[in-house]
């Protein structure tokens, strides 16, 4: 039995489904169990353009299919869409493939993307990721406080099955981006009453949400009208919240819980023991960063350049990856990501992100010449993450290579913390870090753009700006990476943050389950996880 699920049939998608032969409770649907799967309940209303919190994302990019989709090394494939063509990186005609429908039966056309990108735009609505439709012609008359218009200019919808996008300047990252929750689309229903639909949002991805979420987790079920590359191997998934990882690592354990996405800390030393090969790592694109703002004595000019350098060479990453992290992580080799498509090792320059304290009190001998140091280096870090232990770490590899009294300080929150950042009142240096949220090197290596919204210790290098610029403008992936790579060799010289790691995901599995793959965002491959043998 197929069940197309309108706005009413999703309310009563459990029973409908108890109807079919399957069940929506913990026991089990179509007589196997669900994955269960540890994830915290996402806040609600869950709406593609509004969803800011990773736990939102991770449940819409279940039941939303996009116009590409991405596998778990990150490489984009065409879902919804049959094709998108440009010859300039910046007009791309997108054609949808036809028969594609949402679970109320109604078909996905041009309309649902430019209707829902119009609306995740618009100042009107509030939309958390209102931002990534900046690139778009025509954003600023939507998304000012007095908006002048109420849809882009740069975007046309030629037919059901055919639209035109015209960004305000060529962006090869674009097409990339096109899998992110924010470019989802949206059906007419949607628009009736956007807060009800967000209590009960009707996609077109791989599975169907059952019923709303409970104490007791949340549950998806696969739609059988999906006809996109994420085919569930499974019966449906159950995301269970915790109220931390000690206690999911318990469940997992006790063969309540099928897949924990990270292993606590005080469990790593027994993990390997405990699961008798079922664990599973994964390097996430997420990376951390020492940023110094250009404006700060010592910091700008050559002098600064050198000091940078300098720093960067005293800072032991692969013995604080180890020593603090327990393998956790691994140092950078790039500003970017290992995970990442077209992430190249042994890139020239990358010598500079080693440890090297010879090198290091030879730049800052430099850097002297031109004028003698005074003072000390801080380190601002937020007391509300687990930041303590490697930012002390790191300013004493500083402290020991140069010989220079290098300080931490606490502040109590992130919020606070980039309130200063965003504010330029900060008058330290300061842990950063960024996570991506589609897989792309490009997206890394923007925020170096002079007077990019993330360019938070206000570099500018006009040689950098035109090689990035070359780079997304280059027609193909593959010279988009090499173009990418380098521009990141002039960072390299430069370095204007200081990259300091990226982020190893080390998840485990019950018995019950196989085929658990971590993929590029560090997040398990859920659709491919089959449970006792069996998928769908």
């Amino acid at each position: 039995m197929r069940v197309a699920v309108s706005r009413l049939t999703a309310l009563l998608l459990p029973a409908l489904l108890v109807l079919a032969g399957c069940s929506a409770t913990p026991g089990g649907v179509g007589g196997t169990e669900f994955v269960r799967v540890n994830g915290a309940i996402p806040a609600y209303p869950l709406l593609p353009t509004d969803a800011d919190d990773p736990h939102q994302r991770r449940v819409l990019d279940r039941i939303f299919a996009g116009l590409v989709s991405y596998d778990a090394a990150g490489t984009s494939t065409p879902e919804v869409a049959e094709s998108i063509e440009t010859v300039d990186n910046r007009v791309f005609r997108i054609r949808l493939e036809p028969g594609w429908q949402f679970t109320d039966g109604s078909p996905v056309t041009a309309h649902s993307f430019v209707d829902a990108w119009n609306y995740g735009a618009s100042s009107t609505n509030g939309q958390a990721l209102q931002a990534y439709f900046a690139p778009i012609e025509g954003y600023e008359q939507v998304s000012g406080p007095e908006q002048a218009a109420e849809t882009m200019s740069g975007l046309q919808v030629v037919d059901d099955t055919e639209f035109v996008v015209r960004l305000k300047v060529p962006n090869g990252d674009f097409v990339q981006r096109l899998g992110f929750a924010a470019f989802y689309p949206l059906p007419a229903v949607a628009f009736e009453d956007m807060a009800a639909f967000g209590r009960q949002p009707i996609g077109n991805g791989p599975y169907v949400l059952a019923g709303g979420a409970s104490s007791r987790g949340l549950d998806l079920v696969p739609n059988p009208d999906y006809r996109g590359n994420r085919v569930p191997q499974n019966r449906g998934l159950r995301f269970i919240p915790y109220p931390d990882l000690d206690a999911a690592y318990r469940d997992l354990l006790a063969g309540k819980l099928d897949v924990l996405d990270t292993i606590a800390p005080g469990a790593s030393a027994t993990a390997e023991e405990d699961l008798d090969g079922r664990m599973v790592t994964g390097v996430a694109a997420q990376n951390q960063t020492l940023n110094t703002p250009l404006r700060l004595k010592h910091f700008g000019g050559e002098e600064g350049r050198l000091r940078r350098l300098a720093l960067s060479t005293a800072i032991d990453r692969a013995g604080i990856c180890a020593q603090v992290f327990g393998g956790s992580r691994v140092p950078a080799q790039d500003f970017t990501s290992a995970s990442l498509p077209g992430f190249t090792p042994g890139l020239a320059d990358g010598y500079l992100l080693e440890y090297n304290p010879k090198l290091a009190r030879h730049l800052w001998v430099r850097a002297d010449a031109i004028a003698p140091w005074r003072g000390r280096y801080t380190i601002t870090y937020n007391a509300d993450g687990d930041h303590r232990a490697w930012v002390e770490a790191v300013a004493e590899s500083i402290r020991g290579t140069l010989g220079i009294d290098v300080v931490t300080v606490a502040v109590p929150t992130f919020a606070a913390l980039r309130g200063d950042v965003d504010d330029r009142v900060i008058d330290t240096a300061f842990r950063a870090g960024r996570v991506a949220d589609h897989p792309s090197m490009l997206a890394f290596l923007e925020p170096y753009v002079t007077g990019a919204p993330d360019n938070d210790v206000d570099y500018s290098n006009r040689d950098f700006d035109g090689a990035l610029t070359a780079a997304q403008s280059a027609p193909t992936p593959a010279g988009s990476y090499a173009l990418g790579n380098a521009a990141q060799r002039i960072l390299l010289r430069d370095m204007p943050v200081i990259p300091l790691w990226n982020h190893v995901v080390t998840a485990g599995h019950s018995a019950a389950v196989t085929d658990v793959v971590i993929g590029w965002n560090g997040q398990p491959d859920y659709e491919r996880i089959v449970r006792d043998g069996r998928s769908r």
